[in-house]
């Protein structure tokens, strides 16, 4: 009998040694190796064609400012990073155009000026280019492509279809109060 209590003590001691391993295996300690916890990395923006006017969809913003603005649906990327890249054109009351390439990242309501446009059919990147806050009052084109269009309760659209879906009917579903 004490051989076969001597066995068992010893299979059981085992058993605990060898808990922290199969705890592992098993994923119950995953959470110290959080997924969400690496840097978010942003991938390389890619310059689309220079837009169209005559073929952008309008964007209504309420501002001081009697300027129109367009997004050229063409131009809208929805990438893995999490950002919405995007074409905006604003039109001044004399009639001056001024294009940009931008993002916009819901995560974090930041945007970023990627490229100008330049002479009426070229890009010129924006040497300084750097994720800034969307604010209001600073940006109200942008704060309007964020809450009602792109990021609808803070949440990024799924594609790109359904973000010029959004932009055709002049709201996303999601984000009609």
């Amino acid at each position: 009998m004490p051989i076969r209590l001597s066995f068992v003590v010893l299979l059981l001691l085992s058993q605990l040694l060898s808990l922290p391993a199969q705890a592992g295996f098993l994923g119950i300690f995953d959470d110290e190796f959080d997924a969400e916890k690496k840097p978010w990395e942003e991938l390389q923006a890619k310059l689309p064609a220079y837009p169209n006017i005559a073929q952008a969809l309008p964007l209504e913003v309420a501002s001081a400012r009697p300027t129109q603005f367009f997004v050229d649906p063409k131009s809208i990327a929805v990438s893995e990073d999490g950002v919405v890249r995007y074409s905006l054109i604003a039109k001044s009351s004399s009639g001056v155009l001024n294009v940009s390439y931008e993002g916009i990242r819901c995560e974090t309501r930041e945007k970023k000026l990627y490229a100008f446009g330049r002479q009426g059919s070229a890009w010129s990147r924006n040497r300084f280019a750097k994720w800034e806050g969307v604010l209001p009052s600073r940006n109200p084109q942008q704060n309007v492509l964020f809450t009602d269009f792109f990021c609808p309760r803070g949440d990024i659209v799924r594609n790109t279809s359904e973000a010029v879906s959004a932009l055709e009917r002049g709201i996303h579903p999601s984000a009609e109060r």
